[in-house]
């Protein structure tokens, strides 16, 4: 993709990566992909604002050289120091050493820790301005969205909000880069939950200090460093955000995400019982096999959903290894307030649905049910399922 002009005098000049199989060493995104956004302002002095992750240091050289030599950026603002955000920054600095990079206090010793660089580097406070001809830039302090150092930067003319990973999501530019001009915006809001709940969704409390933070800065564009770039309705991303943020401190929608794991077929019999409950009370439910799904797609069903379904075996005396992880994932996103229902089967002894319990505890699920079953099920077994089912989902509707 060639650079393109977002606003007078600012341009984008990110890159895709659909070489990347797993964001940050563990999420998958091989299917979708990912961009690494980063916007030059040209004016009086060029500011280049995030960078890329080091594979693609060629390809976003190019893109600035379309626009301005790179020996002529003045300022690298670095909003972010996650190695997606900054890989390129050592060879830049060989190539521009006249650019003063520009931090938050915490950002300067991560800057030093990751790349050994202190030298012309200027930290900025909360709400520092700084104008670079016509255009003036004002940082924003926004720890922990989602590193402790992180800010936003805003262009006061333009009214532009270069957001870092805030507002930002999953998924590869296909062509378009402005929500007015995608016609797979689904896709994008889809992407957008996923990368929230697997990379933001710990610190959704920060995430809501920031948001009430820019409350009355006046946004005619997001620009995040991951996704599509908002102009149409910037505020729908922002409400989006601020949504999935509240729903770490109270219920959040009526639907339920069913997670199941079956050795030999047991437990999915009974799972298919406890599906045709939830679909008599018509409540959108999502299904998924704890060891074929990964973690990441589960989560994100999870976050949404007010309800939960856990059906596993014992396996050992314990929890079904696959479902103990997800759930250990799900306390460790801190995934809280959700209704829950426990099923499962077991051989000579029991010991999966008490280990579930215990895994989520402490994330103030009500579990309202528990449903164990000795080897494979009988037809009492799966009327009872269907009525298991049918009662939870009846639960979640009557609920406010």
């Amino acid at each position: 993709m060639r650079p393109v002009e977002v606003k007078p005098g600012v341009y984008w000049v990110g890159v895709n990566d659909r070489f990347t199989q797993l964001f940050e060493g563990f999420w998958p995104i091989g299917q979708e992909g990912i961009s690494y956004n980063a916007y030059l302002l040209k004016d009086e002095k060029n500011v280049l604002i995030d960078l890329a992750k080091s594979i693609k240091t060629d390809e976003l050289f190019e893109q600035i050289e379309e626009i301005i030599p790179i020996s002529d950026i003045n300022y690298v603002v670095i909003n972010h120091l996650e190695p997606d955000h900054t890989g390129i920054i050592t060879i830049l600095r060989k190539i521009a050493p006249q650019a003063e990079i520009i931090v938050s206090e915490k950002g300067a010793t991560l800057l030093k820790a990751f790349y050994h660089i202190d030298h012309k580097v200027r930290v900025v406070k909360d709400q520092e301005e700084l104008r670079i001809g016509k255009k003036i830039l004002r940082f924003y302090s926004t720890p922990f969205v989602h590193w402790p150092e992180t800010m936003m930067t805003y262009e006061v003319t333009e009214k532009v909000l270069f957001s870092c990973d805030g507002f930002g999501g999953y998924g590869a530019l296909r062509g378009a880069i402005f929500d007015d001009e995608c016609t797979e915006k689904d896709f994008y809001l889809r992407e957008m939950l996923r990368y929230y709940t697997n990379i933001v969704a710990t610190f959704s409390r920060s995430v809501l200090k920031a948001i009430e933070k820019l409350s009355t800065v006046p946004i005619e564009m997001v620009a995040p460093s991951h996704g599509l770039i908002w102009r149409k309705e910037p505020s729908l991303v922002v409400n989006l955000y601020k949504r999935w943020a509240e729903y770490a401190f109270s219920p959040a929608e009526k639907g339920v995400s069913l997670l199941y794991g079956s050795m030999y077929g047991n437990t999915e019999k009974v799972m298919s019982s406890v599906l045709k409950g939830i679909s008599q009370a018509s409540l959108p439910v999502e299904v998924f096999n704890v060891a074929e799904a990964h973690v990441s797609y589960i989560l994100a069903s999870l976050w949404k959903n007010r309800g939960v379904i856990i059906g596993a075996p014992t396996y050992e005396g314990s929890l079904f290894p696959p479902m103990a992880q997800v759930l250990e994932m799900a306390s460790l996103k801190h995934v809280q307030f959700k209704t829950a229902a426990i099923f499962g089967s077991y051989g000579w002894s029991g010991g999966a649905s008490k280990r579930a319990r215990e895994i989520v505890l402490p994330l103030k699920w009500d579990i309202v049910d528990v449903f164990d079953f000795n080897g494979g099920p009988t037809e009492e077994d799966l009327k009872r399922a269907e009525a298991f089912g049918f009662d939870l989902a009846q639960k979640i509707l009557n609920q406010p």
